[in-house]
């Protein structure tokens, strides 16, 4: 190699490296943006939050009968705030959403005829909020913003635990996030750096005057529900590659029967396909999969050519024989 061609290569060298710091730096400054954004929308949304009264609740006396108690879980999952169509938007999701507990109480109430149901365990399974960029085209189905949909998100949230807070003497809130809560598109931030977790902890922040009432909330991909000797794998769905938008059940049961040779569990619980489903696991375990409040999905309709019915999930769980014993859907139409 001449003297010439080694002082271009060199050049070139020092060019690439050049180009390789202002990519970096450009990168940097994108991100610092991005966690800027987020941070403000978060905590706009917690201030907002604040200037509402803390609701006063008086707990419930313990049924103290000689039968063993139950414990009531409940699934309540992709909510999709935010989401507008002809049958849906943020004050429909409301009203759905407190049917669903008064359902909640009433069927509690039935069991309670039989057998003490004294504690709850509340499970938030992701996709709470519609986002904005989750998918192209999803900003023309968007009523309310960031800001409205983790707000409203949160309320809804603590309006739930409130209400269950006076019929439960003990309540244990999982929560989990989903792919809607993303920040950006996928692998634009990191996947726990999600608008449901700021839901959920300014949910939690808004409840520490509830004694009775614990959370439980990680950066893992998915949470472990423990009832007693009972433990159920909450995760929320989208884990599982769905093709041509159908519900991929066997792919749906080698995944979940997989995840069970390592994790421990006895049943599992997901959300995400919006259709609520049941599928038996080759260990005997139960796979539930808990539909959605929202109807009239547009994209559901012209994708897979299917409208599900809004609904939500309520079961019932022995602590001692570490099994559900009652299984609900709760059709919210």
């Amino acid at each position: 190699m001449t003297i010439s061609e080694e002082a271009a290569l060199e050049a070139e060298v020092i060019d690439l490296r050049r180009a390789l710091e202002n990519a970096q730096r450009a990168t940097a400054r994108a991100k610092r943006r991005n966690e800027e954004l987020v941070e403000a929308v978060y905590q706009a949304a917690k201030d907002a939050s604040l200037v509402q009264p803390r609701v006063k609740v008086k707990p419930p006396k313990p049924q103290k009968k000689s039968k063993k108690q139950e414990v009531a879980l409940i699934h309540l999952t992709d909510w999709q705030a935010g989401k507008v169509s002809v049958s849906y938007n943020t004050d429909v999701l409301r009203r759905r959403i407190d049917q669903m507990i008064d359902k909640v109480v009433h069927l509690t109430d039935i069991q309670r005829a039989h057998h003490p149901v004294n504690e709850c365990v509340l499970v938030l399974g992701g996709d709470m909020v519609e986002g904005l960029t989750v998918f192209p085209g999803q900003i023309y189905e968007i009523g309310p913003h960031l800001f409205d949909q983790l707000f409203t998100v949160s309320s809804i949230i603590e309006n739930c635990v409130n209400n269950l807070a006076s019929h439960f003497t003990k309540i244990h809130v999982v929560c989990e996030y989903g792919n809607h809560g993303r920040i950006g598109r996928k692998g634009d931030m990191p996947s726990s750096d999600n608008v449901d977790r700021m839901a959920y902890k300014i949910a939690a922040d808004r409840c520490t005057h509830l004694k009775n009432v614990t959370w439980q909330m990680s950066e893992d991909w998915y949470q472990i529900a423990t009832i007693g000797n009972y433990k159920m794998l909450i995760v929320h769905g989208d884990e599982i590659p769905s093709f041509g938008g159908q519900t991929p059940s066997y792919s749906i049961l080698r995944k979940v029967n997989a995840w069970a040779t390592f994790m421990g569990f006895d049943d599992c619980m997901m959300g995400h396909f919006h259709t609520p489903m049941s599928l038996t696991m080759a260990n005997g375990g139960r796979i539930w999969v808990s539909g959605s409040p929202e109807s009239d999905n547009q994209y559901a309709k012209t994708f897979v050519a299917a409208v599900g019915k809004p609904s939500q999930r309520l079961m019932f769980v022995d602590p001692d024989k570490g099994r559900v014993t009652c299984e609900y859907v709760c059709w919210l139409d």
